[in-house]
């Protein structure tokens, strides 16, 4: 009688063994698959905007120095002194500008890439060409101790497609994701062997004749 409930527990567990092997690729994928599609219709969608700077040395100067105040010029640009000036042109205050403006550099090329994202296009444009502005007149302030300029290459133009991953490449992201994980899942599995698949023998209770001689020959000894 008291073996009830643990039979009751051990059910769940046999009937999770007799599932196919195959089962756990194809919940891993499935799983995945629907993880990474709620993920990429719950995620905002963002444009991204790019402007271009490119260090002009003077007569003064070199092309090796211009590179140098090139990457200098790409790590002050996201700094309070650039980004002060920039929020009056982008029109969005400076912790906006500063979560969502970056800078980069080539180390063989004096060129800054300022690029800024945001959820409408137009924003992101506006504060792209506004940061890439306000580093230009930062530069232009100090050009007569660097001996070099900052010339605008390119501006920003208005993205015409999203930044952000799609909701179908994030479920295929997912999918691939879910099966992988099923996949390992399934080569960690223990193998099944003839002896995991014999029903286990119950408890044994003693027949009526071996109970009768048991207490018979108990009462003989008293």
């Amino acid at each position: 009688m008291t073996d009830t409930p643990t039979r009751k527990r051990l059910k769940p567990l046999a009937r999770l063994k007799r599932l196919p092997s195959w089962s756990a690729l194809v919940a891993g994928t499935l799983l995945g698959g629907l993880l990474g599609g709620a993920y990429g219709m719950l995620t905002p969608v963002t444009y991204t905007a790019t402007s271009y700077l490119v260090a002009v040395p003077t007569s003064k100067s070199t092309p090796e120095a211009a590179r140098g105040f090139a990457q200098a010029y790409g790590r002050v640009a996201t700094q309070l002194a650039v980004l002060g000036d920039a929020q009056v042109w982008a029109g969005v205050p400076v912790r906006t500008l500063q979560d969502q403006v970056r800078t980069a550099t080539s180390p063989d090329a004096p060129m800054v890439a300022v690029s800024a994202s945001s959820a409408r296009p137009g924003q992101a444009v506006d504060m792209a060409n506004a940061v890439a502005r306000a580093l230009k007149q930062h530069a232009d302030h100090t050009k007569s101790s660097t001996q070099v300029r900052l010339v605008q290459f390119s501006r920003a133009v208005k993205p015409s497609e999203p930044a952000s991953a799609s909701p179908a490449v994030t479920t295929l992201v997912g999918v691939s994701a879910g099966g992988l994980l099923g996949g390992l899942a399934l080569l960690a599995r223990p193998r099944r062997t003839g002896r995991d698949e014999a029903p286990a023998p119950g408890p044994s209770v003693p027949g009526p004749a071996t109970a009768t001689a048991t207490t018979a020959a108990v009462s003989g000894k008293r």
